[in-house]
């Protein structure tokens, strides 16, 4: 369950010393025969780029959506790094490209990990060697762990559609908001699909996904999704593949949700009955977003007096006297009122991992849900740390 789930695709993963901890830092992801396939990618819109991103970009460009392999390193983001990370993100494609045996602008690159440092050339030289002799169909998993930073586990999906598969594997723990996170993604399919709608159908599958999770408002330098489609399972219904796309894409955020840094809480805030879709995600992004809110889920109090508050505050049509607030399955505030709750069962609904917290503003149709987590001691421990 992973890239290398689906035919035409190996993977490798490995240490070569990026990690001062000797933690795997250093991943692979090719075609069986080296040769290119189609390939899209949606990428961070923050515009301090970090240098894999826009080489990932110039080189999708240069070969209209065609790509042999990824090459990916954690531990070093190659963030802020100037033209000095430019020609290291190129000089990864061009080592990764002689292993492979193909063009330079048909390998992707990306890095995650610390901002503002240099790569350690000399180690990702000597690594991508071994790293490319290591790969093979089952290597997806040491893939997937070596893209690894405050992550405790490895994120893999697999999705089987009509006739095909969609294979995947992500980082990401914090500095989760859209669009995107800090994260790193790569989806493999054998399914045969030409770059343009292969990129219409990825952006359609993060739209839904990725860019709906958050987790601490902050958007990363450093964030891409990548599709490799190697065409083995031949052509299908561009809609089915979409909702394969999609359904991995979410599988791999409500992991990350799952494992953002110091969470004990996953909450799935869905927003019903807004003005428009629009402002139902003004008010869900707002209110998952809410330090006071993050707090109270930790504290497993379902606080309605936060979530009105914070709804009342985005700059939504909104009436108090309409909105509703009902925390898995118990109504906690309608009416203008706090209504009588099973107490028991209110309890034990947010003592578990999963919250689903509902609000229904009563204004409309407009709809949107967000994937975030609670605010704990751990996450400010492991974000206070500058090295």
């Amino acid at each position: 369950m992973t890239v290398t789930a689906v035919e035409g695709f190996v993977a490798s993963g490995l240490s070569c010393g990026i990690k001062s901890n000797g933690r795997p830092d250093l991943a692979l992801v090719a075609t069986t025969d080296g040769s290119p396939v189609t390939a899209a990618g949606v990428f961070t819109s923050n515009r301090m780029t970090a240098a894999p991103v826009q080489v990932c970009r110039d080189h999708l460009l240069a070969t209209g959506g065609r790509a042999t392999g990824v090459v990916l390193n954690s531990g070093n983001a190659n963030a802020a790094t100037g033209a000095a990370g430019l020609a290291d993100a190129e000089r990864m494609c061009e080592i990764t490209a002689e292993a492979l045996g193909c063009s330079p602008d048909e390998v992707l690159v990306c890095s995650t990990g610390w901002i503002g440092y240099p790569l350690p050339m000399d180690a990702i030289t000597a690594g991508i060697g071994r790293v490319a002799d290591f790969l093979n169909p089952a290597g997806g998993q040491a893939a997937a762990e070596a893209i690894m930073t405050t992550d405790t586990v490895p994120k893999n999906t697999q999705v089987d559609g009509d006739g095909f598969t969609v294979g995947g594997m992500a980082k990401g723990a914090a500095m989760l908001e859209p669009n995107m996170a800090t994260m790193l993604a790569v989806l493999t399919t054998d399914a045969a699909v030409d770059p343009t709608t292969a990129t219409g159908l990825l952006q359609g599958a993060v739209a839904t996904s990725f860019n709906c999770l958050t987790v601490d408002g902050a958007e990363s330098t450093n964030d891409t999704v990548l599709l490799l489609a190697s065409g083995r399972a031949g052509p299908t219904d561009p809609s089915v593949l979409g909702r394969a796309l999609s359904e991995s894409c979410r599988d791999l955020a409500v992991q990350m949700a799952d494992d953002a840094e110091g969470s004990t809480k996953t909450v799935f805030l869905t927003v019903t009955g807004a003005a428009t879709d629009t402002e139902a995600a003004r008010a869900a992004r707002h209110t998952a977003n809410c330090q006071l809110v993050k707090c109270s889920w930790y504290g497993q109090d379902p606080y309605w007096g936060r979530i009105a508050a914070q709804m009342g505050a985005a700059g939504i049509a909104f009436d108090p006297d309409t909105i509703t607030i009902d925390y898995g399955g118990q109504v906690v505030y309608a009416d203008g009122r706090a209504p009588e709750v099973n107490a028991e069962a209110l309890a034990a609904h947010m003592a578990g991992r999963r919250l689903d917290l509902t609000v229904d503003l009563g204004q409309g149709t407009g709809t949107a849900e967000v994937v975030t987590t609670d605010l704990t001691h751990a996450y400010i421990d492991e974000n206070m740390r500058t090295s």
